[in-house]
C-alpha cells in the first residue's frame, strides 16, 4: 500500500471464462470506488492456470505468488481445464494452491439468494435464506501433508488430516462471524464424529471453543442429515463449519438453492491473507460465448471489499462494497434479468450492464441502513 486510503490487489483472471467476467467487474469496483469516494484500487494482473501451464510448464509460476504476496487482497476469477491435465491424470488447481501457499483456512461461502432470481425452493421461507458455510480450507482430505497413495491397479488411499492448531482457529472464526451477522446466532459444526475418529477429535475441539462464546448457541449435525436440512428447511441455519471435502460438496448444493454456481461467491481468508472468487469453475463449454453468469464474480469483489474495510478499520470500502451489493439486488429485483443456467438469455454484457446502470442510481444514503 501507498497510504492508507489505497488497496493493491492481484488479479488471477485464469482460465476459461475467468478473464470474461473479471474485467468488467473490475470495472464495477473502480465505479463503486469512485462514488463511495475516500479509497483507491490499483491492480496487477497475474499470470497462473492450466493454459498457463500448457505453454510454461507452470500453473502457478514464483513471480505470481510474489506479487500476491505483497497485495491487500487477491481477485481471482477462475482457474483449470478438463483437458489439461498434470502427468497423474488430476486437473491443475492453482487456486488450491494459493490457499495452502497463505494459509487460507477459512473457506466462506454465502448462502444468500439475489432477490428476484427464480426460486428453486417453493416455500416462501426459502426467499429469506441467509447463512454462511464455513469450509475448512487447507486440510482435511485436501491436506498436502498426506498425499493420496495408488498401488498400481489394485488399491488407492486418501489420508484426512485434522489438526487442533487450524480447528482452534477455524472455529473462532465461525463463532465471530456469527456475532457479527444479524442472524440466529447459532454455529453448527457438520462432521461426521460418530464414525470417524478425526471427526470426533473435530468435534471435541468444537466444544472446547464453543465455550469461549456464552453469547453464541453452538449445536452439530451430521453431513448427510444437514444436507437435508439445507434442501428442506435452509432458513434454520446461520453459520455452519464443517471439514473441507464437506464444505467442498455442501457449498456447491447452497450454490443451487441460490440458482446456479453463477450466483455463488465466497472466500479463503487466513490470517494475513485473503483470495475472493466466484465458486464456479472455468467452464470451457461456454467461454469466448459471452453466456457466462458475472453475479458471483461480481459478489466475490463485494466481498472483497468489506473485508478490506473490516481488516483496515476503513468504512469507505465496505460501504462500496455495499453499494455493489445493492446494485446487484437492484437490477435482479424485476425478474427480467433471466441468465442462461436458469433458461434466460441475460449473458454476460447484459448482467454487467444491468448492474452498472444500477450502481450509479443507488442512493448513498441507503448505504447506512
Amino acid at each position: 500500500m501507498t497510504n492508507s486510503n489505497d488497496f493493491h490487489i492481484a488479479v488471477f483472471p485464469g482460465d476459461g471464462i475467468g478473464p470474461e467476467v473479471i474485467a468488467p467487474t473490475l470495472r464495477l469496483l473502480d465505479q463503486a470506488a469512485e462514488r463511495v469516494g475516500g479509497f483507491a484500487l490499483s491492480t496487477s494482473d497475474c499470470a497462473a492456470g492450466a493454459l498457463h501451464y500448457r505453454d510454461h510448464g507452470t500453473a502457478l509460476p514464483k513471480e505470481s505468488l510474489d506479487v500476491a504476496a505483497k497485495a491487500d487482497a487477491i481477485l481471482l476469477a477462475a482457474m483449470g481445464m478438463p483437458s489439461i491435465r498434470m502427468p497423474d491424470g488430476r486437473e491443475l488447481t492453482p487456486q488450491i494452491d494459493l490457499r495452502m501457499e497463505y494459509g487460507l483456512y477459512a473457506g466462506v461461502r454465502p448462502v444468500k439468494p439475489v432477490p428476484g432470481v427464480k426460486p428453486v425452493l417453493a416455500d416462501p421461507r426459502a426467499h429469506d435464506v441467509d447463512y454462511v458455510i464455513v469450509r475448512e480450507s487447507t486440510e482435511g482430505l485436501f491436506a498436502p501433508s498426506a498425499p493420496g497413495e495408488r498401488d498400481g491397479d489394485a488399491e488407492a488411499r486418501e489420508t484426512m488430516v485434522i489438526t487442533r492448531p487450524i480447528c482452534e482457529k477455524l472455529f473462532d472464526f465461525a463463532f465471530q462471524l456469527a456475532q457479527k451477522r444479524d442472524g440466529l446466532r447459532r454455529v453448527t459444526s457438520v462432521d461426521k464424529a460418530n464414525v470417524f475418529q478425526a471427526f470426533a477429535f473435530w468435534r471435541e475441539i468444537f466444544d472446547e471453543r464453543a465455550g469461549r462464546f456464552g453469547d453464541i448457541a453452538a449445536d452439530c449435525a451430521y453431513v448427510d442429515a444437514f444436507a437435508m436440512t439445507m434442501a428442506q428447511k435452509p432458513w434454520t441455519i446461520d453459520v455452519a463449519v464443517t471439514e473441507n471435502m464437506f464444505g467442498d460438496i455442501l457449498s456447491d448444493l447452497g450454490a443451487a438453492l441460490m440458482g446456479g454456481m453463477g450466483y455463488a461467491p465466497s472466500a479463503d481468508i487466513g490470517d494475513e491473507h485473503a483470495v475472493f472468487q466466484p465458486c464456479h469453475g472455468s467452464a470451457p463449454d461456454i467461454a469466448g460465448k459471452g453466456l457466462a453468469n458475472p453475479t458471483a464474480m461480481i459478489l466475490s469483489s463485494a466481498m472483497m471489499l468489506e473485508w478490506l474495510g473490516e481488516r483496515h478499520g476503513a468504512s469507505d470500502p465496505m460501504r462500496a462494497g455495499a453499494l455493489i451489493r445493492r446494485a446487484v439486488e437492484a437490477a435482479f429485483a424485476g425478474g427480467d434479468l433471466v441468465t442462461c443456467e436458469l433458461g434466460g438469455d441475460a449473458g454476460t454484457a447484459r448482467v454487467f450492464e444491468a448492474v452498472g446502470d444500477a450502481l450509479a442510481g443507488v442512493s448513498l444514503e441507503m448505504l447506512n441502513d
